[in-house]
């Protein structure tokens, strides 16, 4: 007989006597078709596999966005990046921060107590709640806080316009 499957243990609709055959001593899990046990022949071939399915992932940057009366700002701890390792794309609508924090490792894996820092490269895309004036956008980085000044697009601003001739006067 079958495993049961997870709605049917979920959901009891499977016999109570196939769970006792499922959990008895004789039974062992992952006789019954399992790919752990013929598709690796040993530890060494499970920890690279692993390994390739878990490579290592470009973090999310945490920002802080808020507006003014005339711009949005965006916050970010950059913290051990170089301004130059620091790519900021803009739209009009939009922001893309790209980066990557090198790590300098001081002992090997085993010393370590903790590991919670990040290391590696970063992204945050952020869409924006207005249309901004992206030839007047700024970022400055100070003591490891990036901020991104993004002056909002003024759509009740109006402007006139002389309308020119391309007819020269006397012709």
């Amino acid at each position: 007989m079958k495993k049961p499957s997870f709605l049917e243990r979920l959901t009891g609709s499977a016999p109570a006597a196939d769970y006792d055959r499922i959990l008895d001593e004789e039974h062992h899990f992952g006789d019954e078709g399992s790919e752990t046990s013929e598709t690796y022949a040993n530890e060494e071939e499970w920890d690279s596999a692993e390994q390739t399915e878990l490579a290592p992932q470009e973090g999310e940057l945490p920002v802080d966005m808020y507006q003014t009366n005339d711009a949005i700002i965006i916050k970010a701890l950059v913290a051990g990046v170089s301004p130059t390792d620091l790519d900021i794309a803009i739209t009009r609508d939009m922001v893309t921060i790209r980066g990557i924090r090198e790590e300098y490792q001081e002992t090997n894996d085993d010393n370590y107590f903790h590991r919670e820092l990040f290391w590696g490269s970063f992204t945050r895309t952020l869409v924006l709640p207005e249309e901004v004036v992206i030839d007047e956008a700024e970022a400055q980085e100070k003591h490891g806080l990036l901020e991104i000044r993004l002056p909002k697009l003024d759509k009740h601003r109006s402007t006139q316009l002389k309308v020119r001739s391309n007819i020269t006067p006397g012709k």
